[in-house]
């Protein structure tokens, strides 16, 4: 099992910035992907960005350029800098990891970001 922790949300105004953490703890496990999704009211879960074991990085078009996702392996720790925040950024930012062997996919609780004036 993983359980995973997110930190970081909060209220922002348009332009602003913020930075999500997510921890990932538990035994015996390696990580092949982490990641970020988001999910507004009313809308399907987004994916956001994705960071890969080997170093590969992808992103949504709607964050390219305005997000940056990082990781640190010795911590288990997956950050997503959020730079020059929009309103259509507001959503509840839910991090994911993604284990090597089994592939099995674990979920955090989500953090929620709102960007607004």
């Amino acid at each position: 099992q993983v359980q995973l922790v997110e930190s970081g949300g909060g209220l922002v105004q348009p332009g602003g910035s913020l930075r999500l953490s997510c921890v990932a703890s538990g035994s015996s496990f390696s990580l092949y992907t982490m990641g970020w999704y988001r999910q507004a009211p009313g809308e399907q879960r987004e994916l956001v960005a994705y960071i890969r074991d080997t170093g590969s990085i992808n992103y949504a078009d709607s964050v390219k350029g305005r997000f940056t996702i990082s990781g640190d392996s010795a911590k288990n720790t997956v950050y997503l800098q959020m730079n020059n925040l929009e309103p259509e950024d507001t959503a509840v930012y839910i991090c994911y990891v993604i284990t090597t062997r089994t592939f099995r996919t674990y979920w955090g609780q989500g953090t929620q970001v709102t960007v607004s004036s």
